[in-house]
């Protein structure tokens, strides 16, 4: 019989469709065709006089900027969806809401080589990633009119990459906090009025002693299925120790060993499906309310969600709010498990 789950954090529920019961063959997997060849990649080392100048990249000590000898390069999107200049002009239009798209959008380029997916890269390479990630999310927090930062990863054309197979990754600035988020703060603080505990740090705890859904645990980070999974083979990454703010990461090689081991899990077990890869982390805090937020810093902990892109969302999810899961998160732990996807 399937089942509805609720998710502890935001309350929202999924329904996990067990007489569906997918397992890893019964989804197709697509693969993407190769637009350019790699020879034409602007994303490639030696092609950085066909790039925009970079923002920002970490290199070789004696190379010089928008050049050769980089390991992760970070550039302007060249059709961004936020300005960097300008002031935010909140303003009011009748009973509607509006104010100008300032923050930032850039382009992080993950590996000099032609190399589509993060799982590929070594783990140096995906540590230096990493450390881009926080140095990026540390300098725009300086930015006042900034509010959050959002990094996501979009790998195969049906999680929204384009065509061009190289691995990198979207940074997006906002000067609001996104509505996901928000949910998942609204909740946390409502678990931590009630228990006065972290609900992140009491899951990461549930699942060590049940040990039904864990998918890898090590160097001080844990990764499972989540109890309501919205997508089939759904993984999420947190660090044990509780940690609001991601910028404040200093283990970033362990964050990159259990990266690497989890998304070639996914690879190897499910030929390389699609996915999107989001880093949820505590917003800026700058406000002026005392009772903004106030106890943040004990009630949220940032983590990183992983979806593979299995299966659509159609019109019941949509006007309903609720997901279906055709696999159930421990039997998609368990096959994970089985997997050797651990491949230096």
């Amino acid at each position: 019989m399937s089942q509805l789950r609720k998710d502890p954090i935001i309350g929202r529920w999924v329904i996990i469709s067990t007489e569906r019961g997918k397992r890893p063959h019964d989804f197709v997997v697509q693969k993407d065709p190769e637009v350019l060849p790699e020879k034409q990649c602007l994303f490639c080392q030696g092609q950085e006089a066909d790039t925009p100048a970079e923002i920002y990249a970490a290199r070789e000590s004696n190379t010089l900027a928008n050049a050769s000898g980089w390991y992760v390069r970070v550039l302007p999107n060249i059709d961004p969806l936020m300005q960097s200049s300008g002031d935010i002009g909140r303003r009011g239009m009748g009973m509607f809401d509006l104010m100008n798209a300032i923050g930032a959008h850039e382009l992080i380029v993950e590996t000099p080589k032609h190399i589509a997916n993060i799982a590929d890269l070594d783990i140096a390479q995906i540590n230096q990633v990493f450390k881009v990630y926080v140095q990026r999310t540390r300098e725009l927090e300086k930015d006042p009119r900034i509010k959050y930062v959002l990094i996501s990863k979009n790998y195969g054309i049906a999680a929204g990459a384009s065509p061009i197979k190289h691995s990198r990754t979207q940074l997006i600035a906002l000067p609001v906090n996104p509505k996901r988020v928000k949910e998942e703060l609204a909740g946390a603080r409502r678990y931590y009025e009630f228990r006065e505990r972290c609900i992140f740090c009491d899951m990461i705890e549930h699942e060590i002693e049940k040990q039904v859904r864990i998918v890898d645990r090590m160097d001080g980070f844990i990764a499972f299925c989540p109890y309501a999974s919205r997508f089939p083979f759904e993984v999420w990454v947190l660090p044990e120790d509780h940690s609001a703010d991601f910028f404040n990461l200093k283990n970033t090689e362990g964050l990159a060993k259990i990266m690497k081991s989890v998304t070639r899990k996914l690879s190897v077990s499910l030929q390389d499906p699609p996915y999107n890869y989001i880093i949820h982390t505590a917003p800026f805090r700058r406000m002026t309310s005392p009772e903004y937020w106030k106890t943040i810093d004990y009630d949220y902990h940032w983590h990183i969600e992983i979806m593979p892109r299995l299966t659509k969302v159609a019109g019941f999810e949509l006007g309903s709010g609720f997901y279906i899961n055709p696999t159930p998160p421990e039997a998609a732990a368990e096959f994970l498990n089985q997997q050797q996807g651990e491949k230096q």
